[in-house]
């Protein structure tokens, strides 16, 4: 009852639009929000985000991170697991805690007349978190388990492969979740010890959209996140994106193969990013149309779905994509990527301009409700990009021409480097 009186709220709070009045609250604490009001519903969507997330976790110690963010809701402050749920549930709040290779996340949704109690029970879970026995042994089951899930799909073993290929030693190249290993031998201290290195006042970016005034929230972020150290573990420095052409197969028994392909990138911050930006949607925009999807799966059958996009994490930018085809079919997969990738400097106005019309009229849809609009606001800062920027994006998408994107392409996309791994059993497959 209550996830769906939230999904209706979420469809009739916000309109559907990237013309959101977003302004910036500073509190006495010196936390800085943003905030979208929007009093039509009596309901808040609270977003925040702790940058660093499982790249946090010590050597040796992968997954407390995740570890912790599952225990957040299992108990707080003298409530167990299921008195926590209880008096979550009195209040029709929502609250969801998850850890990402560069964040850590909080979301909370409640009701305008429940607030101040909603925030009570939040600043608990964060500040006050149990961390019993029985609850660190009950969500140390689940990773457990999902690991030994996650050891089976070919898709979750491509990524780790991935990762490792092109991260050498930087902490990127760790499984986030961690190991059957490491999990197992998590200690209640190293869990405390990545609250504190995860969740910090120096780290923490904040939107509020829905019921509320800038004056009524700076006080409610201070009294939420004042208890919470002031600063946390040093970020990791940028990584060396290590693709240079290889082709790496991991066997797995499976009647098709699972592709990621990839090379270095660029950064938000780079002149070129928005040219590339639309190259990567002419090049492998998941709708049918673009180069990859037209020459893998349209004319040669090859596949029922191929993407490839600019890929941003906050020490590292790459571009990246995935394929599923059947063992025999990998070989020729490939070639007809490498190929695309090679002939992606030949952009034609018509394809410039469907990309350029499919990217403009698709944005406002991000901005539907205001869970969405809280979660958007979030990633722009931690972007960097200003509060005006839901106005302007669209005029930098509409700006690039077509000898922008060509250059882009030549510049960006460079077939020597693109690197492939496999995991599967392929057929026929030589050496790039």
């Amino acid at each position: 009852m209550i996830a769906r009186l939230f999904a209706l709220f979420a469809l009739v709070a916000m309109p559907v639009s990237a013309e959101v009045a977003v302004q910036e609250v500073t509190t006495d604490g010196g936390l800085t929000a943003w905030l979208v009001e929007a009093p039509e519903i009596p309901f808040v969507a609270l977003e925040i985000r702790f940058r660093g997330g499982t790249s946090l976790d010590v050597p040796g110690k992968e997954g407390a991170v995740s570890l912790m963010a599952g225990l957040l809701e299992e108990g707080a402050g003298n409530l167990d697991a299921l008195g926590f749920a209880a008096a979550r549930d009195a209040l029709a709040a929502s609250y969801r805690f998850g850890a990402r290779t560069d964040s850590l996340s909080v979301s909370a949704r409640f009701l305008s007349e429940n607030r101040d109690e909603a925030v009570d029970l939040l600043r608990l879970a964060m500040v006050d978190p149990s961390f019993s026995a029985d609850a660190v042994e009950r969500v140390r089951g689940q990773m457990l388990a999902g690991l030994r899930a996650d050891a089976q799909d070919p898709s979750v073993l491509a990524g780790i492969a991935f990762a490792r290929a092109g991260f050498g030693d930087h902490v990127y190249a760790r499984p986030s979740d961690g190991t059957p290993e490491s999990i197992s031998a998590l200690t209640v201290d190293d869990i405390r010890a990545a609250h504190r290195a995860t969740m910090a006042r120096d780290r923490a970016y904040i939107a509020a959209v829905g019921d509320i005034s800038a004056a009524d929230l700076a006080p409610i972020l201070d009294k939420l996140l004042g208890d919470l150290p002031a600063t946390g573990a040093p970020l990791p420095g940028p990584a060396t994106v290590a693709l240079d052409g290889q082709v790496i197969v991991e066997t797995f028994p499976s009647p098709q193969s699972v592709i990621l392909f990839g090379h270095e990138g660029l950064r938000e911050d780079d002149p070129d990013f928005f040219p590339a930006f639309v190259v990567s949607e002419i090049l492998g925009g998941g709708r049918f149309g673009t180069r990859l999807m037209t020459e893998v799966r349209e004319k040669r059958g090859l596949t029922y779905g191929i993407g490839a996009g600019l890929s941003i994490m906050d020490h590292a930018a790459l571009v990246t994509g995935q394929v599923q085809t059947a063992n025999g079919t990998v070989k020729d997969t490939i070639d007809v990527i490498r190929a695309e990738w090679a002939r992606i400097p030949e952009i034609t106005p018509e394809e410039l301009e469907a990309a350029k019309t499919y990217l403009t009229g698709a944005y406002p849809l991000r901005w539907d409700g205001n869970a969405n609009i809280a979660r958007a606001l979030v990633g722009l800062q931690l972007s960097g990009y200003p509060r005006d920027y839901p106005s302007k994006r669209n005029t930098y998408i509409e700006a690039v021409t077509l000898e922008d994107a060509n250059r882009a392409a030549r510049r960006v996309f460079d077939p020597e480097r693109l690197s492939f791994v496999v995991v599967g059993n392929p057929v026929g497959l030589g050496s790039p």
